[in-house]
């Protein structure tokens, strides 16, 4: 009986110490040997390496309030090399996302595809409810634009977080910084996916933005501009504020805008700077210019008598001229103040060719210094295309055409005394030094200056008075 009890006890110790040994063979070739192999197995499992950017930097105004700022959003993705219902998934898809069923169908070996970017709440509920462990949720980042009225400006993104027009397209580098690489690891409890805190290589944060723009007087001129445009039944309207003194760009408003927040049906046309991407022919406000011309050519002076043949519509050396008001004998002053073609237009003829030197001067005919796509150098028909009628025109406003922001800049030398001003939106952009030298002769500006006060206090532009 002994013996046989030694048996069994050599036997259960042989058994446990061969299982043991398996054991411990199958810990070492697991742990050991193939170490590497069932990492891997687990990377693919759980683990997807991504390219992340950090989040893009912010836009702000002159007052530092934020006019881009950033908001997650969920997005739905699968892994279609490695799922587990195809068939419950493919239903799924066809019936609530088709066009991310056509892709898989197109790609079904593919190691990531999205379903569907930004998703709304009745989509994640919808996503949620359905309970396919095959559809993975991530956070996304995206922009949020607070301030409506400066659409136009900051531009917007797109899916994947990239400038595409505006301050957003021309500063994308700068805002956006460098990419890193990171990982994206799967909780096994929820079957969710967050991005790893661990970067595979580090990126280069984006740099904010500071734009010039004042948000409020912008809001203001929006909404001032958007009165007057529907009062009048105007097609569109526009606003710029220029600070003389610096040239920072205060205020670019125009009307009808774009909510950069809700691009799903984008109206290209109203996503332009028209204040720099639009010329115009901007008639009668033209004459200020046509005066300065004169006046520094010292081909006249305020007091001279101009004759306005006392009538709307009459010719001129054959020419036949329309103007608003009928007036008989008029001063220089008076011919701009109150806004009669016949007196301009005489007063042209003796400038002769000099008036389209004046203008390409005062920048008209030439691209400004603001850095901005889109931008248009205008027009002015030069001397050896003229006809007849041509100085005429030009002495008023027209065979010229102009961007809104030449004209500001254009009126900022009565304010600088004669000296011209480089225009900059953003602080990044702020020349190291404005120009000194003047253009026109003291006497001259002044002169302007006090025609122009006088347009305004009892002239055509009475409307125009600051009360």
């Amino acid at each position: 009986m002994n013996s046989i009890h030694q048996l069994r006890t050599a036997i259960i110790f042989l058994l446990f110490g061969t299982a043991y040994l398996i054991i411990a063979g199958n810990l070492y070739l697991i742990q050991i040997r193939q170490r590497d192999f069932f990492k891997h197995l687990a990377d693919q499992q759980y683990t997807i390496t991504l390219t992340c950017r950090a989040p893009r930097a912010l836009i702000f105004d002159k007052t530092e309030t934020p006019l881009a700022l950033n908001q997650e959003r969920l997005s739905a993705f699968i892994e279609p090399h490695k799922l587990a219902s195809t068939k419950n998934l493919q239903e799924f898809l066809r019936i609530h996302f088709p066009s991310a069923a056509d892709r898989l169908a197109k790609n079904p070996d593919a190691s990531f595809l999205f379903i569907k970017r930004r998703l709304n709440d009745q989509q994640i509920e919808l996503l949620k409810s359905a309970n396919l462990p095959d559809i993975q949720l991530m956070k996304e980042p995206h922009r949020w634009y607070p301030v409506e009225a400066v659409g136009h400006l900051t531009g917007i993104t797109d899916i994947d977080n990239h400038g595409l027009f505006g301050i957003e397209g021309i500063y994308d580098d700068h805002l956006g910084g460098k990419a890193s690489s990171c990982t994206l690891q799967k909780d096994a409890r929820s079957g969710a996916f967050y991005f790893d805190k661990k970067m595979i290589a580090d990126g280069l944060a984006g740099k904010p933005v500071q734009v010039t723009i004042d948000s409020s007087l912008q809001f203001l001129a929006y909404e001032n501009l958007k009165q007057t445009v529907d009062s009048f039944n105007a097609k569109e309207g526009a606003a710029l504020v220029i600070n003389p003194s610096t040239g920072e760009i205060l205020v670019m408003a125009q009307y009808p805008g774009f909510n950069a927040n809700s691009t799903e049906s984008l109206n290209l046309e109203l996503t332009k700077n028209k204040i720099v991407t639009e010329t115009y022919e901007l008639g009668s406000v033209m004459k200020a210019f046509t005066a300065l011309a004169a006046l520094e050519e010292q081909i006249t002076n305020c007091d001279e008598m101009i004759d306005c043949k006392n009538c709307k519509v009459g010719f001129l050396d054959g020419f036949k001229i329309s103007t608003w008001k009928a007036h008989d004998q008029l001063s220089f002053s008076q011919v701009i103040e109150l806004s009669n073609n016949f007196g301009i237009a005489t007063v042209a003829k003796r400038l002769g060719t000099k008036l389209y030197d004046h203008y390409r001067r005062l920048g008209f005919g030439s691209k400004t210094a603001l850095d901005w796509p889109g931008q248009q150098a205008g027009f002015v028909n030069h001397p050896a295309n003229w006809s007849g009628q041509s100085i005429i025109s030009l002495s008023f406003g027209y065979e010229i055409s102009a961007t809104l922001l030449q004209l500001g800049l254009a009126f900022c030398l009565f304010a600088r005394q004669g000296v011209p001003l480089i225009p900059y939106l953003t602080k990044e952009a702020q020349p190291a030094k404005q120009p000194t030298d003047p253009l026109y002769r003291a006497e001259t500006i002044a002169a302007m200056r006090g025609i122009l006060e006088r347009t305004v206090s009892q002239g055509t532009a009475h409307r125009a008075k600051i009360k």
